[in-house]
Parts: C-alpha cells; sequence; structure tokens
C-alpha cells in the first residue's frame, strides 16, 4: 500500500490530489486496473468532481456548510461534529480505473481530499490493483 501526504491550511478545504495519484500510478508501473483510495480520518473524505472551475469546490464546500453548519445542537463535544458528519455525506473511498496506464477520469474530473477539521496533516492510503489476465 503506497500513501500519499496532504497537508490542509483550512478548517474546511477540498485539495486536489490527481496529480499526485497519477504519479503514483506511473511510477508502480500500473498499466490496466483500479487505484482504490481510502481516507483513515473520521472528519475529512475523498470525492471526484470537476477540478477545471475552482468555484464548484467553493460552492460543494458552501453548500455543505449550509446543509450542516459548524455549530449547531451538536451533542458531540469536541466542537467537531459537523466535520463528522461531512465526512459521513462524502465518504472515505474512491475507487478509479487506469485504462492504458493513466487514471479513467471524465474531462473535468478531478481527485479531492475533503478536509472538514483542519488545518491538518492526513494521509490517503493507495492500493493499487492490477487488472487480472
Amino acid at each position: 500500500m503506497e500513501v500519499i501526504s496532504v497537508t490542509t491550511r483550512r478548517r474546511q478545504e477540498l485539495v486536489d490530489i490527481t496529480s499526485q495519484v497519477a504519479k503514483l500510478v506511473a511510477e508502480k508501473g500500473l498499466k490496466e486496473g483500479v487505484v482504490y483510495l481510502f481516507c483513515p480520518h473520521t472528519t475529512a473524505g475523498i470525492c471526484i468532481n470537476e477540478n477545471y472551475d475552482p468555484t464548484v469546490a467553493e460552492d460543494i464546500l458552501r453548500k455543505l456548510e449550509e446543509l450542516v453548519p459548524a455549530t449547531g445542537p451538536y451533542r458531540h463535544a469536541e466542537g467537531n461534529a459537523d466535520a463528522h458528519i461531512k465526512s459521513c455525506l462524502v465518504g472515505v473511498s474512491q475507487v478509479i480505473p487506469v485504462r492504458e496506464g493513466r487514471l479513467a477520469l471524465g474531462t473535468w474530473q478531478g481527485i479531492f481530499f475533503c478536509e472538514f477539521d483542519g488545518p491538518r496533516q492526513r494521509k490517503v492510503w493507495v492500493k493499487l490493483i492490477p487488472e487480472r489476465t
């Protein structure tokens, strides 16, 4: 298993990790198969969405904050209950096909590490799974 390190700078942000994942695929020589990504943090997640226009990431964070505000009638006393809920909504894993040595993402798609309780130093676990022939 490989590990990608992610440094976040704000309490909530989407960090584009597409190039880091693509670099691992190239370095390890995966030609056909899948990449499995897992976020081992309870206040973060991983999503795939548009990475061309940065306002899309801003809109996603704004809507999540509207749906699950930072302050609320939460019972969890650490002050990050919203981050746990947002992690559940976004999810902590993604599977991306690899074809001809490249991530098989759509034209505008990118892979984002979703920080909901930063800033922090985070990890993404990466499993490269070759296709059986």
